[in-house]
């Protein structure tokens, strides 16, 4: 049984699988296989009650107390991340249903469940803050949107595990790391350790899947990819002003983003190795990040010529890259890198 007859049945298909038992793995094959299963088991292991750890984080810290400014700002972008994981709720369910070997629907099984944590958590948090959460803006919207909207597998698969949630992972760490809140640096871990888990689901399928994709299908997932990660650059511009309020550095966001995919990298690497050392849609992401977050520094004004300029040339790997001013260092001594 062929991997793309077993992850990726029609939509409409309310067959049960009865099949997935008969697929034959290679060594290589079983050894994902097994690291797909141990998520769930982990999951389990790990499961944390989330009331009672918002229940005690608040009677050790007090309810969440900030200036009226940062308040807001903090609930802005936190209620984007709270629709996130509604979102995510929702596609790791499709991915449930979807994911035909068992141990691929194990993980997203254990997937679902974490993000329905997820949700009610941060709204409970946001609530005791007294933050409304807003509907989303319009970019980070269409990021999600896209992603729970395609009835493409793999593509879900890249835009849930490889993109949002590392994006998530990242401003997780980040608002840990800098303190904004006791309350919501104290729940940060809890969702840190979850969010990384999630990501192994990816790391495992999605080389895999894209082997026997042919070229024009491996073009079109790299344009739904650019689109991805242009659009969620977008929505991250949207809340710039909102993460400066709270001592969030956008471009610091996006060079440990660039760091932990950097990681995944290497860990597909590791099983695959003609996965790519250095992939285009990778330089023409870190060439967007300096066009709309110049290395100058947020407040300055930075002419469009000359971001076009320093953009083409990070694309060419002629001047530093986000991720080498930021991700390589910056996220290790927590100083900002000064610009090149």
């Amino acid at each position: 049984m062929g991997l793309r007859s077993s992850i990726l049945p029609p939509a409409a298909d309310a067959k049960l699988p009865f099949d997935m038992f008969d697929a034959e793995y290679s060594d290589a094959e079983a050894r994902r296989a097994r690291r797909m299963e141990s998520i769930y088991h982990l999951g389990q292991a790990k499961i944390w009650d989330g009331r009672e750890v918002l229940t005690d984080l608040i009677a050790k810290h007090g309810k969440p107390t900030l200036s009226p400014d940062k308040r807001r700002a903090l609930g802005r972008v936190f209620g984007i991340i709270m629709w996130g994981e509604l979102a995510a709720w929702r596609i790791s369910a499709q991915l449930a249903d979807r994911l035909v070997p068992l141990e691929a629907k194990l993980a997203a099984a254990s997937q679902v469940h974490d993000e329905a944590r997820h949700f009610y958590v941060m709204h409970d948090y946001l609530d005791a803050l007294g933050e409304k959460p807003a509907k989303l803006e319009f970019w980070a919207g269409r990021v999600l949107k896209k992603t729970l909207a395609t009835n493409d597998m793999l593509k879900k698969l890249v835009g849930m595990q490889l993109t949002v949630e590392t994006i998530a992972l990242t401003a997780f760490q980040r608002v840990r790391e800098l303190e904004v809140e006791p309350v919501l640096t104290g729940l940060m871990p809890f969702y840190e350790r979850d969010e990384a888990r999630h990501i192994g689901l990816g790391v495992q399928l999605v080389p895999q899947m894209m082997a026997e994709r042919s070229v024009p299908g491996l073009v079109e997932l790299a344009l739904f990819q650019v689109d991805l990660l242009t659009t969620a650059l977008m929505s991250l511009k949207a809340i710039e002003r909102d993460l400066l309020t709270i001592g969030v550095d956008p471009r610091s966001v996006l060079g440990i983003a660039f760091r932990k995919q950097a990681d995944i990298d290497a860990k597909i690497k590791a099983e695959f190795s003609h996965w790519p050392d250095d992939p285009p849609v990778r330089r023409i992401f870190e060439a967007l990040c300096e066009a709309l977050f110049p290395s100058e520094g947020s407040d300055a004004h930075v002419p469009v010529v000359v971001r076009i300029k320093h953009a083409l040339q990070v694309a060419a790997r002629l001047r530093p890259s986000v991720y080498e001013q930021w991700g390589a260092r910056g996220e290790r001594d927590g100083t900002t890198p000064q610009a090149s």
